[in-house]
């Protein structure tokens, strides 16, 4: 498990802005390939969205959820992207990307304990500001490959967290390990928010 730590730093050494990325180059996907190829790789090349895809898995694995709450995650991120592209733009949606990595980082840094109501809403939310993101890079696309990019986005993000968090709840003790990937998590954020 230490070697999902210097992954993390790399990440809170490298933090760019929280501006969604693109796999495409910045092209838009014109075809069902590429809109399933692009919402492959948006979530995995954008440091903010990976480290908070790594903060929940371990804060998922750590707690022992099952997969629900995960999914509404995902399915927020697909509502976020799909809102955005029919031109419901949520404010200030990068600045809540931001401070929902600082926030799923100070989670796994306090083992912090919510109901799983509170837990639900938050992300419910987070997934919402994570894909208005991530919808930059289909607003004006077609229909065929922004369906194609939600089928992406939900398998990259649901399997990435799963598989981690199944890993993690393997794992009678990881000492240190959550908490300084917290902090590194956190830096993201941080770092994000402030470019």
């Amino acid at each position: 498990m230490n070697r999902l730590l210097l992954p993390i730093a790399a990440l809170a050494l490298s933090a760019g802005p929280a501006a969604a990325h693109h796999p495409m180059g910045g092209a838009m996907p014109a075809t069902a390939m590429e809109g399933l190829l692009s919402g492959l790789g948006h979530p995995v090349i954008g440091l903010d969205h990976l480290a908070f895809l790594l903060g929940l898995a371990l804060v998922a694995g750590l707690a022992g959820w099952g997969a629900m709450r995960v999914v509404i995650f995902v399915l927020g991120s697909l509502a976020g992207v799909a809102t955005a592209w029919m031109g419901l733009a949520l404010p200030g949606a990068e600045v809540l990307v931001a401070l929902s990595v600082i926030g799923i980082g100070i989670a796994l840094l306090a083992r912090v304990e919510a109901p799983a109501g509170a837990w639900a809403a938050l992300l419910a939310v987070a997934g919402l500001a994570h894909g208005q993101a991530f919808a930059e890079a289909v607003i004006g696309a077609e229909a065929t490959p922004v369906l194609s990019y939600l089928a992406g986005l939900a398998v990259v993000q649901g399997a990435l967290v799963l598989g981690i968090a199944r890993l993690v709840a393997e794992r009678p003790s990881l000492g240190l390990v959550p908490r300084l990937a917290g902090v590194l998590v956190a830096v993201v954020g941080a770092a994000a928010l402030l470019a």
